[in-house]
């Protein structure tokens, strides 16, 4: 009797793909260290927007989009608005980039039920998120993304006062 012969080639016994070895050291971190770290990054991120001033020249790269086609995109002034946020600056913050202070407690919200399920898993799986929200964020974005960039809405700009005199 002949032994049987695969063809699909074997790896020594003991060996994974890197891919599958990855996954699995993945799989063994602890859950609530993916927000924690997240978290983490944020704010480092924000600690190093509140010292190094986005507003002076040659600290960060500037916008692609903007760079390419001369409009702003829908992240046009976010970097300078986190910075007028962690300086206590709300106003300032909201004429850089408005669509960000109203997103920010959706984000802050999303991010708090991210720690907690982390923390604490739920007995059933949490139910996903209704596909109309996505689409009214899509459109949302969408129609932010253009009426900023049109003359009438020309207080949607990045920098310019939402509320003029004040």
């Amino acid at each position: 009797m002949q032994p049987h012969h695969s063809e699909t080639p074997t790896q020594p016994s003991g060996t994974l793909p890197l891919g599958q070895r990855v996954l699995r050291r993945l799989h063994r971190v602890p859950p609530v260290l993916w927000p924690l770290g997240f978290g983490g990054l944020v704010l480092a991120g924000a600690t190093l927007l509140h010292f190094v001033d986005p507003n002076e020249p040659g600290h960060y790269p500037t916008c692609p989009w903007l760079m390419m086609t001369g409009t702003f995109c829908p992240g046009c002034g976010t970097m300078r608005a986190i910075a007028l946020t962690t300086n206590g600056d709300i106003l300032g913050a909201a004429s850089m980039n408005p669509l960000l202070l109203l997103l920010g407690p959706y984000l802050l919200w999303g991010y708090a039920r991210w720690v907690w399920t982390a923390v604490r898993p739920p007995a059933t799986p949490p139910r996903p998120t209704p596909i109309w929200f996505l689409w009214a964020l899509v459109v949302t974005i969408t129609v932010y993304w253009v009426a900023r960039n049109l003359p009438w809405f020309s207080f949607l700009a990045p920098g310019t006062p939402l509320f003029p005199g004040w």
